[in-house]
């Protein structure tokens, strides 16, 4: 298939190691697909998370000194401090292949149709057209829990519905959607998904130990943007060139797609 506008979300998981630290090796892999992608004609806007896990392995706070905030709080700072991390790192790395990029933080509430949606969606479509990538995550430094999204894949679906993308990629740590738990030898992997198909049955409700979603998440989100017309495809972000292969060689790596409307 032609592809002319994609969003790309990148979990926690794929861009943190263990100890929360960015993976600068992964990060720039990563980019460096983007940019590739770039060249090759594709618009392509980036919802990334990790402010929050940067932020946390940066101020290293005591535990008693953490306890003392409440989890609102402790979102808050650590995401003020990982935020700016987090956009200096992709700066210096788009800057090597000539890209600008922009940071756009936004809530729940600027997805409700209005000025605040219309004004969002001329900000994006304005640095498209200007050759600029879009970077957006949530602003946890001002949201509060009930203004929260349920997590980045809520917010990469409703991206990709108010940009008009034709394709939404969600990288996690797994490379799809299994007909069992993944680490269960008879479980296969669910390669294609039609539309209006029920996988329920399948879906792991664990979360990840870096990231607020799960499986669950991104299966809610995969069929909401599929229901809007827009292909989606769930896969590794640990695996090396997955962007360029989903993009370019889809039959050579696994991933679970979602067929749109």
């Amino acid at each position: 298939m032609p592809y002319k506008r994609i969003a790309i979300k990148v979990g926690s998981n794929v861009l943190t190691r263990k100890d929360g630290t960015l993976d600068i090796t992964r990060m720039s892999a990563l980019v460096d697909q983007m940019a590739d992608a770039r060249r090759a004609g594709i618009e392509v806007i980036l919802i990334s998370s990790g402010a929050v896990a940067s932020g946390r392995s940066e101020l290293h706070l005591p535990a008693t000194e953490a306890a003392q905030l409440d989890s609102v709080e402790q979102r808050q700072l650590f995401s003020a401090v990982g935020q700016a991390k987090l956009m200096g790192r992709y700066v210096e790395l788009f800057r090597d292949h000539e890209i600008h990029v922009g940071q756009v933080l936004t809530m729940k509430e600027n997805f409700q149709q209005g000025e605040q949606y219309d004004n969002q969606q001329q900000c994006m479509t304005a640095m498209l057209r200007h050759g600029v990538l879009p970077i957006v995550n949530e602003n946890d430094t001002v949201c509060v829990t009930e203004l929260m999204f349920t997590d980045n894949d809520e917010l990469s679906g409703l991206v990709a519905q108010m940009l008009n993308c034709d394709t939404l990629i969600i990288l996690s740590n797994i490379d799809g959607i299994y007909s069992g738990h993944p680490s269960d030898p008879d479980s296969t992997l669910i390669r294609e998904v039609a539309h209006g198909t029920d996988l329920s049955q399948y879906i792991q409700t664990e979360r990840s130990s870096a990231g607020r979603g799960g499986m669950q998440s991104k299966y809610h989100t995969a069929q909401q943007v599929a229901d809007a017309g827009i292909h989606v495809f769930i896969a590794n972000g640990k695996r090396d060139a997955i962007i360029t292969d989903v993009l370019c060689n889809p039959d050579k790596v696994p991933f679970t797609h979602f067929l749109p409307r």
